[in-house]
């Protein structure tokens, strides 16, 4: 399925229905009054989180989504029924924005959460509400309001507990089908990966949610290659994976150029990234022999200043490793906002 992060729609919740002009005609009821009933009002118009969708896909091709009219007044004071409300299901994750003003409206964070973006319009009165002393047979009646018509921009931001991140093919698709379930495009010229791909990571009874970000360039923040189109995605997780091909460079200087590139293209692009905690991994290492791994992850510990784990997706060499490092970091990460949110409520 296409991968599709940001769409424009209309959103217009449902019109009232119109008020009823009526009049009791009863036997032996010779100065029966308006029984005209009032109209139904209009469905509401709602986003909610659904945690079975990973895309934007289903907004594509229609742009206006109306809730449902509500029902027309009757005789006999019998109000309309009321309109059917708009449901409009959003991945976990997206971000709903005013199109004209750009304002945040609502952050969708979980399955089931919903957010009303506008009213349906309520029904208009029958003339039996507008009967006075002065005027006892009314022959007027109100229209039902007009639903709220509101531009919207979806904007999906993948909910991940980690990306893994690195330049064109430095093996962050590989390593998601090693890990997961996950089964991405895979091949040797860059940017086999066009959008992100999910994958869980199964530890016992314990879970991590794995993303494998698109190759990041030189320039990639300013929107080269593929820009900062999924650059956001990163800022929804709590770690990063960072993984360099080690293989594809004959000095060691080389690969920690190849790390700064990345972590340049993050910080010009929003620098608390730089504060999430990472995982640093040389990837490829089939390719290699053990003097020249030991020697690059050597030097990269050097330079960087943090432990530097070699790995291989395709012999599966220290993923187990790499999977404990990726759980525990998880749970220091889930510890620490514990702590925060405990402070915060003293």
């Amino acid at each position: 399925m296409k991968f599709i992060d940001e769409v424009d729609i209309e959103v217009v919740s449902g019109a009232g229905g119109k008020g009823f002009v009526g009049y009791r005609r009863e036997k032996y009821v010779p100065t029966g009054g308006p029984d005209g009933g009032d109209g139904g009002p209009g469905g509401n118009a709602y986003f909610e989180g659904d945690e079975g969708l990973n895309t934007l896909m289903h907004f594509r091709g229609l742009k206006t989504f109306r809730g449902e009219e509500g029902g027309n007044g009757g005789g006999s004071n019998m109000t309309g029924a009321t309109g059917n409300d708009l449901v409009l299901k959003v991945p976990v994750g997206t971000l709903i924005y005013h199109l004209e003003t750009g304002n945040l409206l609502h952050d969708i964070t979980a399955h089931g959460q919903r957010y009303l973006a506008a009213e349906g319009g309520r029904g208009g009165k029958g003339n039996s509400s507008f009967k006075t002393s002065v005027n006892q047979t009314p022959n007027f009646a109100q229209n039902g309001e007009p639903g709220t018509s509101i531009p919207i921009r979806l904007e999906l931001k993948l909910l991940a507990d980690i990306a893994l991140i690195g330049l064109p093919n430095a093996g962050k698709s590989t390593l998601i089908s090693a890990i997961s379930a996950a089964r991405p495009k895979i091949a040797d010229y860059p940017f086999t990966t066009l959008e992100p791909n999910l994958g869980v990571v199964q530890l016992g009874e314990k879970s991590i949610v794995v993303t494998d970000i698109p190759g990041l360039i030189e320039g990639a923040a300013d929107g080269k290659g593929l820009g900062i189109k999924f650059l956001k995605h990163i800022e929804r997780t709590s770690a990063l994976v960072h993984l360099i091909d080690c293989s594809m460079f004959l000095e060691e200087f080389e690969a920690v150029e190849a790390y700064m590139t990345v972590r340049t293209e993050l910080e010009k692009y929003n620098i608390e990234l730089l504060n999430k905690k990472e995982i640093v991994c040389l990837t490829k290492i089939d390719a290699m022999t053990e003097e020249e791994i030991e020697k690059f992850r050597s030097h990269m510990e050097e330079q960087i200043d943090r432990k530097v784990l070699p790995i291989s997706g395709i012999s599966g060499r220290n993923i187990d490793i790499l999977k404990q490092i990726m759980l525990k970091t998880k749970e220091v990460i889930e510890e620490e906002k514990k702590k925060e949110g405990s402070h915060g409520r003293k």
